[in-house]
């Protein structure tokens, strides 16, 4: 059964937080908070957890998972940036937008992509999934919280109890936060291409 964790939408508690962290490296999958829905997220490093979160999410070997960073900084270590992509970067982050970028040797080949060698990348805008980001000091591999036999993604984790406690080790749970999925951006070639229009706004890039 999981373990379901209150944490406060504007100043999350920091030894919760600890301890989430702590569960992460530890092999835990979890559900948390996003700008756009919930998500469900494992440690980069760990395999099983990964696996676990394919037999969630129902998906085969060949699905590209996001890496979820707390910053620019930390996108350099796993995706290579030129500065036309940089200032996109900079100029859309923190948000709800994921970004197709070429992946560096660093990235683990479970993460990258097998055959294009591209990697989603994820700056969130949510005061809980950054606050859990900047305690554990590296990236998540996540992907959106979505039961296969739904239409939409999870908003309100309490509305799926049973479920999760099957399925997850830990629920931060915040409350609702929505069901619009971020907006993917090819950035891995030249110029942009949408490959999905979500909830981050496109007004700004003139589309």
């Amino acid at each position: 059964m999981a373990e379901w964790i209150s944490l406060h939408p504007v100043n999350p508690q920091k030894r919760l937080l600890g301890q989430v962290a702590q569960r992460l490296r530890e092999g835990a999958v979890i559900a948390y908070p996003t700008d756009s829905c919930y998500a469900l997220g494992c440690h980069l490093d760990d395999r099983d957890a990964a696996d676990r979160i394919r037999r969630i999410r129902d998906f085969d070997r060949h699905h590209q998972f996001t890496l979820v960073c707390r910053d620019l900084s930390e996108i350099a270590s796993y995706a290579r940036v030129d500065n036309r992509q940089f200032r996109l970067l900079k100029q859309l982050t923190p948000g709800a937008y994921t970004f197709i970028l070429a992946a560096t040797k660093e990235l683990p080949r479970r993460v990258a992509h097998e055959k294009r060698k591209t990697i989603g990348i994820r700056i969130p805008e949510h005061v809980v999934a950054q606050a859990l980001l900047e305690t554990l000091g590296e990236p998540l591999i996540s992907c959106t919280l979505q039961f296969p036999d739904e239409a939409e993604p999870v908003n309100e984790p309490e509305e799926h109890r049973q479920r999760l406690d099957r399925e997850v080790d830990i629920v931060l749970d915040c409350g609702p936060c929505g069901t619009t999925p971020t907006t993917v951006l090819d950035l891995s070639e030249d110029g942009v291409r949408v490959l999905r229009e979500g909830k981050g706004d496109l007004s700004a890039l003139g589309l």
